[in-house]
């Protein structure tokens, strides 16, 4: 039982910024920065949703948001958009299952199977959401890494160049930390599973419903037609 708690509450702690992260790395604005700064007397980051330059020297900081989401954009750009917002729903929902089936939260207390039932969904909830935001968060730097590395094999500067940045990594660190509570919740937790506690209430169960104090006290006192019919067998016997 001990085990249990321990793992529930590990799970907890890493789903809660596994799902912190894949929201921050979502909205935050630097899946792209500048990989030439040195050269610049200002830093470029990309997002999903706007491009932000920040001043070195003054830290002043300007954002550009792209167009709707229903024009044009680059293929990148519009799966990324949606494999992170798919990644961040499902991690969301992972997280609000796993608390309903922690031990410490009042939530059907008498229902401990249901409980773990609860966990064992959380937990596959979130294996799920970390299939969207690995792929996603690995495609736009894979990309990112490809277009720079090609420019460079053929000799192509055009002033400013992009490499990762630090939203990427959190999208990726999100993403493993949901693959990771996922399996404290579907492997770990079935394997330390207190099955003593079921199967002593099952015998409880049985003994309630097959040996009631009043049927054993009614069924050892016979009627007393019986009784004195059993005397006289007993005597004729005796003879």
């Amino acid at each position: 039982a001990e085990m249990k708690f321990f793992l529930q509450y590990v799970a907890c702690f890493f789903a809660f910024f596994s799902t912190g992260f894949l929201i921050a790395s979502t909205w935050t604005d630097c899946w792209m920065v500048n990989a030439d700064d040195s050269l610049e007397v200002s830093t470029k980051c990309r997002g999903l949703w706007w491009e932000c330059v920040t001043n070195v020297f003054d830290g002043i900081q300007t954002c550009d948001e792209y167009d709707s989401i229903y024009a044009e954009h680059p293929v990148k750009l519009v799966l990324t958009r949606a494999m992170m917002i798919t990644a961040d729903i499902l991690a969301g929902f992972g997280f609000l299952f796993l608390l309903l089936g922690l031990d410490c939260v009042k939530f059907l207390p008498d229902e401990p199977h249901i409980k773990l039932r609860i966990c064992m969904v959380s937990g596959v909830t979130l294996l799920i959401a970390g299939v969207p935001g690995i792929t996603g968060s690995l495609w736009y730097a894979i990309d990112v890494y490809v277009e720079r590395s090609s420019l460079v094999l053929h000799n192509v500067f055009l002033g400013i160049q992009y490499k990762f940045g630090w939203s990427c990594w959190l999208g990726m660190a999100g993403s493993l930390g949901c693959f990771l509570s996922g399996a404290v919740l579907t492997c770990c937790m079935y394997l330390f599973r207190d099955t003593s506690s079921g199967r002593l209430h099952s015998a409880q169960s049985l003994r309630k419903g097959y040996s009631p104090a009043g049927t054993i006290v009614t069924n050892v006192h016979l009627p007393s037609s019986q009784t004195a019919t059993a005397k006289m067998y007993a005597v004729d016997t005796r003879v």
